[in-house]
């Protein structure tokens, strides 16, 4: 990939500060791993030439006293809440967008929409792009016409919150307990869907009037014992200890035909467009038995660590990975230079369904 030089741009990391006290619960491992995210990053700008430094972002009066003093030219937005709170992502961006500060990924709007599961299902709907079939509680359920087994899900969370080991629901007194639990937790409404028996795949974007689909990885269930759910849980995502995350390795690029992989690409396009997706993205899916395709969600800006999802599947597209951060700057340069902060198509194209 052909590039222009860089080393005069001046470049700030900007990350979801961990604080110094952790609190005791396993749902903060999530957010304490966007230092991982920072270090490859930092690598890469290392490697580029870059002036690159970070921003630990929790006061933001100190914040934009570090911004002001250094006078980015870019900002790399690897935010993914503040102070702990994830549903304030998008905040953040916001805050770049009226600072006039140009910054890498998702728009505020993009990480709202892709954020609310709620909305982001009833837009899926409304473009019929097929998708699990869903109830919303926010009390506890009193009935449900959802045929079992159901999943359930804080409906403003990512990173498979409140999805553990043992996630799928059976009958109707286990989904009175575990909706009443993720309410009490999570404070928020709560996302029931349809489990989709079958094939789980990650597609990943790349870009935004054109956007580029990177070879498709696969989540590989096959070392899962008979009784073993397969799902991608918590512990199969976040805890390199927990049996789950071997037992459930991401395999990029996936083998499936051509066909499949043609419906896969375009389906995630349109996604993607539909949420206004910029920069980079991942569109999580199954595919049942008959090969019926179901999105399960957007997600806006995923991890970029160096051995996550994300990064494997630049690899395999044949792209370094200080070419991806390269792009994702010169992305940002270019909506500077046209005095934009958008640069994405939302214009629809059918689908091979």
């Amino acid at each position: 990939m052909k590039s222009s030089p860089l080393k005069s741009t001046r470049i700030l990391v900007a990350y979801n500060d961990v604080p110094a006290f952790k609190p005791v619960d396993v749902d903060f491992i999530s957010e304490e791993a966007v230092v991982h995210q920072v270090e490859a990053v930092m690598s890469a700008l290392g490697e580029i030439g870059c002036e690159a430094h970070t921003l630990p972002v929790n006061d933001l009066k100190q914040a934009f006293a570090a911004i002001d003093s250094f006078r980015p030219d870019v900002i790399v937005n690897l935010c993914e809440g503040f102070q702990g709170r994830s549903g304030l992502e998008m905040n953040v961006a916001s805050l770049w967008e009226l600072a006039g500060l140009s910054y890498t990924g998702n728009t505020p709007l993009a990480l709202g929409l892709a954020q609310n599961k709620i909305l982001a299902k009833r837009l899926f709907e409304s473009k019929r792009i097929p998708t699990p079939a869903y109830q919303v509680y926010r009390s506890a359920p009193e009935s449900t016409y959802l045929e079992y087994p159901l999943i359930a899900k804080p409906s403003c969370e990512d990173a498979s919150l409140g999805i553990m080991y043992n996630a799928l629901i059976h009958d109707f007194k286990e989904l009175q307990r575990r909706v009443t639990r993720l309410l009490d937790k999570y404070k928020q409404p709560v996302l029931v869907e349809h489990y989709i028996d079958g094939r789980e795949f990650n597609i990943s974007l790349l870009g935004n009037v054109s956007p580029r689909v990177l070879p498709i990885a696969e989540i590989d269930f096959s070392g899962l014992q008979d009784g073993e759910e397969r799902i991608t849980s918590y512990e199969a995502k976040w805890m390199p200890e927990h049996p789950l995350y071997e037992k459930t390795p991401s395999v990029c690029p996936a083998k499936m035909d051509d066909h499949l992989k043609a419906r896969l690409e375009d389906l995630a396009i349109q996604v993607f467009r539909l949420l206004i997706g910029r920069d980079y993205g991942r569109v999580d899916v199954r595919v049942d038995s008959q090969n019926r395709i179901f999105v399960l969600e957007y997600n806006p800006n995923p991890d970029i660590s160096a051995d996550a999802g994300f990064a494997k599947a630049v690899k395999a597209a044949g792209l370094a990975y200080r070419e991806f951060v390269e792009l994702l700057i010169h992305q940002a340069l270019k909506r500077k230079s046209n005095g934009s902060h958008q640069e994405n198509d939302t214009g629809g194209q059918g689908t091979r369904l």
